[in-house]
């Protein structure tokens, strides 16, 4: 695995605004988002306007990705996303967002996620975790990928190719009728070939006109979770797989989760809609 010094917190820039004509999420300004109690399967018009959220996130994705370099900040790559976000309307849905300070997650090398963008200077060899979700509408979008920055060791690119495979499988495994617990027995008999830990506290979750509905979709093979999967459910999947084990700390900012034992972790997420013969990718460029 790669030399590279383990990750410390940098410095915040200021916070980002947003121009006052761009709807905001009813939790912003808020130290917590109000409770979902609208259902899990959504009508076509709200797919619809899903469908425009997922695309802006994941455009904002790949415009800050085109960014990543040795020498650029996790700053810069926030402030590419938070204006393509902005400039097309939609409002970054992790800005406020129980307080996170930033317009989406950038989690570098042993970082799971939520990794707050700051002073850290990206190095020849870092893998980094974009994570950007788009709220226009009323609707959210969310995806994340894993990026390569210069030249990468082979065992990390090997962790975030297989990471992406994960999800494609399991998105292969998503059929109305089974249980959400399918995807995670898809990723985890995967993972494990290659002797990756997968990260379990941290879920795919049910996604509309809330960021989080408290829906759950487990990466791993969890026999408590039966929901059983009904077209028109949207949702997330984003495996988390890590060189080492699955367990966790957090930094002292009460967002940066990185692997316990500090090896690297990489992680892939689509937004869904359920269709009638499996699921239907709904944060493409």
């Amino acid at each position: 695995m790669s030399g590279q010094s383990l990750l410390v917190p940098g410095e915040l820039s200021p916070h980002r605004s947003v121009p006052g004509a761009i709807r905001r999420p009813e939790y912003v300004g808020k130290p917590a988002p109000a409770p979902y109690t609208g259902p899990e399967v959504q009508d076509s018009e709200t797919i619809e306007r899903m469908r425009v959220a997922g695309r802006i996130a994941a455009r904002a994705m790949e415009e800050a990705a085109k960014h990543i370099a040795p020498g650029v900040t996790t700053d810069e790559l926030d402030r590419v996303a938070h204006e393509y976000m902005c400039d097309h309307g939609a409002y970054p849905s992790t800005l406020g967002y129980r307080g996170f300070p930033k317009s989406l997650c950038a989690s570098v090398n042993e970082v799971i996620c939520h990794g707050i963008p700051d002073s850290t200077v990206l190095r020849d060899g870092d893998i980094v975790n974009l994570d950007v979700t788009a709220y226009i509408g009323g609707v959210h979008g969310d995806n994340n990928a894993t990026y390569l920055c210069g030249d990468v060791d082979e065992e990390s690119r090997l962790l975030v190719e297989r990471t992406r495979e994960s999800l494609n499988r399991a998105i292969k495994a998503v059929r109305p009728g089974r249980q959400v617990n399918i995807i995670g027995r898809v990723i985890e008999s995967y993972a494990k070939r290659f002797g990756y830990g997968v990260v379990r506290d941290f879920t795919g979750h049910g996604i509309n006109s809330s960021f989080h509905s408290g829906l759950i979709i487990p990466h791993y093979d969890s026999p408590h979770h039966t929901t059983v999967i009904q077209p028109g459910m949207t949702f997330t999947i984003e495996p988390m797989l890590t060189l080492g084990t699955h367990e966790y700390d957090m930094w002292d900012d009460g967002w940066t989760v990185v692997t316990k034992d500090r090896k690297r972790t990489a992680q892939f997420e689509h937004t869904l809609v359920v269709t009638d013969s499996g699921a239907e990718i709904l944060t493409l460029p």
